[in-house]
């Protein structure tokens, strides 16, 4: 199998307490991964470390099958885009400054610029209508959608997504989430989704990864997690 993006066992630590312990992960090119885990399982920590905005205290990340000490701006150059549980969005600009803003880091400009944004229009439509606005002024559900939108306009080959429900109804998650998960099987990009929802994420993903305290527990297509007492014994 072709894996994009693995890791093999890595270790971290928040102020000297052991987060993740030897955990084993890979992500196929092309395919939807959904890691789950009671709240402090490490998962967070997993994808900060995986983009390089954690260190590490031992293991090995691989990109493309080559070793590498991951660096957030080389991760990005490399076509790997990440967003952060809590959204991440400039407030105090608005939707089409931080569009602007991602697409000058990346050194995208122009027609092509205009041609990115129409793209993200094109799978949440919904932003158009609040493309003038403040970040800051928009609902949970909307500064999410920026957020993913804004990751998107480099057309990443990896997408790292960061607990994305967190404060939105169900009805908005399944929104986000169902397009996001068209464009993914429709430009094979591979996902990896930390995600709390278990119910609404299991139903775009191709595999399912549980974390408990540190640890790499299972790993399996989401049928074999859905007798509901199996998925809690996990927990």
């Amino acid at each position: 199998m072709n894996f994009v993006l693995q890791a093999e066992g890595i270790a971290a630590s928040y102020g000297g307490r052991a987060v993740l312990d030897g955990i084993d992960l890979a992500l196929a090119a092309g395919e939807s991964l959904c890691l789950i885990g009671h709240n402090g399982a490490g998962k967070s920590t997993l994808l900060r470390v995986l983009f390089g905005l954690h260190p590490a205290l031992s293991g090995t990340v691989r990109l493309d099958g080559a070793a590498l000490r991951p660096d957030p701006a080389a991760m990005a150059r490399a076509g790997i885009a990440y967003v952060p549980e809590g959204r991440g969005v400039f407030p105090g600009l608005t939707v089409a400054e931080n569009f602007a803003l991602a697409l000058w880091s990346a050194g995208i400009a122009g027609a092509e610029a205009n041609t990115r944004i129409t793209e993200v229009f094109a799978v949440l439509p919904m932003v158009r209508g609040f493309y003038a606005r403040p970040a800051g002024t928009l609902s949970g559900g909307q500064q999410q959608m920026v957020a993913i939108g804004r990751a998107l306009l480099c057309r990443p080959r990896i997408l790292l997504l960061d607990e994305p429900s967190i404060g939105l109804a169900p009805r908005t998650f399944q929104e986000l989430l169902r397009p996001l998960a068209a464009l993914q099987r429709a430009r094979g990009m591979a996902m990896l989704l930390v995600e709390q929802n278990v119910a609404e994420a299991f139903k775009v993903c191709d595999r399912v990864a549980v974390m408990k305290s540190g640890r790499m527990i299972f790993s399996g297509p989401p049928s074999d997690l859905a007798d509901h007492a199996r998925l809690m014994e996990l927990f």
